[in-house]
């Protein structure tokens, strides 16, 4: 059974590992391709983009795929569209794995928003010094911001246009909450923006800004399709193939 599984993702990495060591499995993982030095999973591998839904659907058809594992960041939104519509086009079994986003806790101050330009609307009178942590895609929804101060941290260096005033920090989690801390502390932050990305990788943060009492603009996933079967977990996701596997 011919599995491509869309990776980028720690669950991704974890699925593929367990996948690849079983007897009737044959697994590809395929990565975006937007880091330049990204963690591979365990596999073949294949890296970029596929060519839109069209691209896709010829690629699934010519590697004789069975059944497509959207295990992609939730705000990888394109790709796992792309996914839905190819895979209702050709009849496939489509799973997408989705860690639970994360929860207000008390002392939280957060403001959750639909998307990077009302964050950016939102900072307007907010805070003065900004700690972005939205990855390196979509920080130019705040170039237009002149007033504040950001640190922005990611991965890899951003794309397109920056703020005026600020500083890069390239960095990959895990962060721990005590380097968090310090971290707003030193670079006097008042307010912090963060994608809902959930998991316990990069959620040090959110524990450093309630411990300082500074507000928190949470950016929402993207939807999934209504009909999305989904998995929060990869012991959910690996039971799923094996229960196609079987049929």
């Amino acid at each position: 059974m011919k599995i491509l599984i869309l990776g980028g993702t720690r669950e991704a990495r974890e699925l593929a590992h367990i996948a690849s060591g079983e007897r009737g499995f044959d697994i590809v993982s395929s990565l975006a391709g937007r880091v330049r030095d990204p963690l591979l999973p365990e596999g073949p591998v294949r890296i970029g983009g596929f060519g839109g839904v069209d691209g896709l659907r010829k690629w699934l058809v010519a590697n004789e795929i069975a059944a497509i594992v959207d295990a992609t960041h939730p705000f990888a939104g394109t790709i796992s569209a792309n996914a839905a519509s190819a895979a209702t086009d050709l009849g496939l079994p489509l799973l997408h794995v989705r860690r639970p986003g994360w929860s207000e806790k008390p002392g939280d101050r957060w403001i959750r928003v639909p998307d990077l330009d009302a964050a950016a609307h939102t900072l307007v009178g907010l805070g003065d010094r900004v700690f972005l942590t939205i990855g390196r895609q979509g920080v130019a929804a705040f170039a237009r911001l002149t007033d504040q101060w950001f640190l922005i941290r990611a991965i890899d260096p951003p794309t397109g246009e920056l703020p005026p005033r600020h500083e890069l920090l390239l960095a990959r989690g895990p962060f721990s909450p005590a380097d968090e801390s310090r971290l707003l502390a030193q670079h006097r932050i008042d307010v912090l923006v963060t994608k809902d990305s959930g998991g316990d990788q990069t959620d040090a943060k959110l524990a450093a800004a309630r411990a300082a009492a500074i507000p928190v603009v949470v950016v929402d996933r993207p939807a999934l399709p209504v009909d999305a079967v989904v998995a929060a977990t990869v012991p959910d996701a690996w039971e799923w193939l094996c229960k196609w596997k079987s049929r």
